[in-house]
């Protein structure tokens, strides 16, 4: 791609301003794109129609890069399935019919690897997106989110609408949320582990049994990913955005105690669910449709991301 794809384009990125966001804003610049514009939530609602034509009034894009989602690990998703469901769905639908009637020349979805069945044959094919319903507890998210690629290959098709569907494997990094009531499997691991070294305690509690597997994409590549999708695809197929690895629930929490220094005793709560059994994508599509390959192993991954924990913690 030449290096001035990005130097006339004016991009809106939704969610710019969270944690995949502030990556894939902070790598637009390295691009040189000049006019990159980050609704923040305090002003705009995305869920509601009039924040979002605002929104657009505001920023009259080229690109819409929509990262925005409502959130969250195995237990938000059982506590808010109504509110992930809707909130998703409205924003997504919405935008994206508005981007149409705009003119926007290109719209980037972001899915999500909880739209696939529960029992996905490994690895993970994009063609299997449609062979099962998914995982229970974050089967709401995960189909709200689906639906965006019902949309966007409807709209491509009856108005030749530009819109393509990344369905990213679970995020790690630097900047993650660390929240207790709301974070995903790595930064909740991280925290508890380094909490427990600071207070002397000695076991943590880990939800499951620990059998379950599931691949990780460390948060800077996968903004490379996605912003070499929006160069370089523009297919209606949906396309896996991910690692490739694959490492089991157990062998991650001895794997995060082994790197913070935690040495105490796992004590597995077999009372509270596991998720979907296994996930691992088949990444090769996109691979051949524009080149991307994860870069960053997955131990100097979550060595980053300890470090950084650690240092907003002040420790």
């Amino acid at each position: 791609m030449s290096p001035d794809y990005w130097q006339d384009k004016r991009v809106c990125v939704t969610g710019g301003a969270g944690f995949l966001g502030s990556f894939v804003t902070a790598r637009l610049h390295e691009r040189g794109a000049k006019e990159v514009f980050i609704p923040t939530i305090e002003k705009y609602d995305l869920v509601q129609l009039d924040s979002i034509r605002q929104m657009l009034d505001d920023s009259n894009p080229d690109i819409i890069i929509h990262l925005a989602a409502q959130v969250g690990g195995i237990g938000a998703n059982r506590e808010h399935p109504a509110e992930f469901f809707y909130s998703n769905l409205m924003m997504g639908v919405q935008l994206i019919h508005e981007a149409w009637l705009r003119g926007v020349e290109k719209f980037v979805a972001l899915g999500t690897i909880c739209a696939y069945p529960k029992f996905t044959p490994i690895p993970f094919k994009e063609e299997n997106l449609w062979d099962g319903y998914p995982e229970e507890t974050n089967a709401p998210y995960g189909l709200a989110k689906k639906m965006l690629l019902v949309q966007s290959q409807a709209y491509r098709q009856q108005y030749g609408f530009n819109s393509i569907f990344i369905m990213p494997v679970n995020l790690y990094g630097p900047r993650d949320n660390f929240k207790p009531e709301s974070s995903h499997v790595i930064p909740a691991l991280i925290k508890k582990c380094v909490e427990a070294i600071e207070s002397g305690a000695d076991s943590i509690e880990v939800w499951g049994d620990g059998t379950p597997t599931r691949e990780f994409l460390y948060v800077e590549d996968a903004a490379e990913g996605i912003l070499l999708a929006t160069e370089k695809y523009d297919s209606p197929e949906p396309i896996n955005l991910g690692s490739g690895m694959e490492i089991s629930i157990k062998h991650l929490v001895e794997l995060i105690a082994h790197l913070t220094g935690f040495k105490g005793r796992i004590i597995w709560d077999t009372s509270k669910p596991n998720g979907q059994p296994r996930r691992r994508l088949d990444v090769t599509r996109a691979e051949q449709a524009f080149g991307f390959k994860a870069e960053t192993s997955f131990e100097e991954g979550l060595k980053k991301t300890i470090e950084w924990y650690r240092d907003q913690k002040g420790y």
